[in-house]
């Protein structure tokens, strides 16, 4: 489930908790959640080295190491990074797939229930392939209207499904695509290439402002999603649509619909305001 606000808000508490820190322990617990390097050789390459900054890039939290190495976590549905000092909670040491140890007592969990997230260990050049297959970052400058019509104008399939395309535009899942097309007023299920300029404008104004809003409340926590702390989001309470389905519509008093239609995702929608 972490999509943008959720793994920036990891991404910036391990930057501030971690930043500087040095791994002197590697232990994999569950070694199918790695990518592109096994147990002993992730081990042999991590214990020792300085993580010198954590970032998001896409759903993905990204550490810089020291060796120049990234390593990359996906966390997909129930993934989380977690920070702890002695050990976690029973709850969460049931699911820690790879625990790392730190120079200053404490221990870095990658925690996965379901283990359909991955962790990565990148050279400099993969690294750099592989993030430049992604799409645009709809948090940076170069996320226009223009930009965004661009992308729609290019497509035959249904809104929701392009602002979910992680080759085109980062970071937005079923969640998020479903607030920004109500707070745009544009129907998810419509063919991306008939929105008009007018109307793109106010889907970026509506992508910009709902993942914004989510990082100040720290994300949204429906079932598994967990800060670095263990703390849960809170823009569960602000949602107009997600979760919502035969509730009244916030703007128009509509009754929402809900439907599978879209990737078989649950989509909701206001067929009063959304056109």
């Amino acid at each position: 489930m972490p999509e943008l606000p959720e793994t920036e808000t990891i991404a910036r508490d391990l930057d501030r908790e971690i930043r500087g820190r040095t791994i002197t322990g590697v232990e994999v617990r569950r070694p199918d959640v790695l990518r592109e390097v096994d147990s002993a050789e992730l081990e042999h390459r991590l214990t020792g080295v300085r993580i010198t900054r954590c970032w998001r890039r896409a759903k993905l939290v990204v550490l810089d190491l020291g060796s120049r190495e990234h390593i990359v976590v996906q966390p997909r549905f129930t993934g989380a990074l977690l920070l702890s000092l002695g050990d976690l909670p029973a709850s969460e040491a049931a699911y820690s797939t790879l625990h790392l140890s730190l120079d200053d007592g404490r221990d870095l969990h990658y925690r996965d229930i379901r283990r359909l997230g991955t962790v990565a260990l990148m050279s400099p050049d993969r690294f750099a392939r592989y993030v430049g297959a992604l799409g645009v970052e709809p948090l940076d400058p170069a996320f226009t209207t223009q930009h965004l019509s661009g992308i729609l104008r290019a497509s035959r399939q249904a809104v929701k499904k392009v602002l979910m395309d992680q080759r085109v535009l980062v970071g937005i899942g079923n969640i998020y695509a479903n607030e920004a097309c109500w707070r745009a007023g544009v129907d998810p299920s419509r063919a991306a290439r008939t929105v008009e300029p007018d109307e793109a404008a106010r889907l970026r104004e509506g992508i910009v402002d709902v993942l914004t809003a989510s990082i100040e409340a720290r994300g949204t926590s429906f079932r598994d999603y967990r800060d670095a702390t263990g703390g849960k989001g809170d823009f569960e309470r602000s949602l107009a649509v997600y979760g919502r389905g035969g509730a009244p519509c916030l703007r128009c008093g509509a009754r929402l619909i809900e439907t599978h239609a879209i990737d078989s995702r649950s989509t909701v929608l206001c067929a009063g305001c959304q056109r």
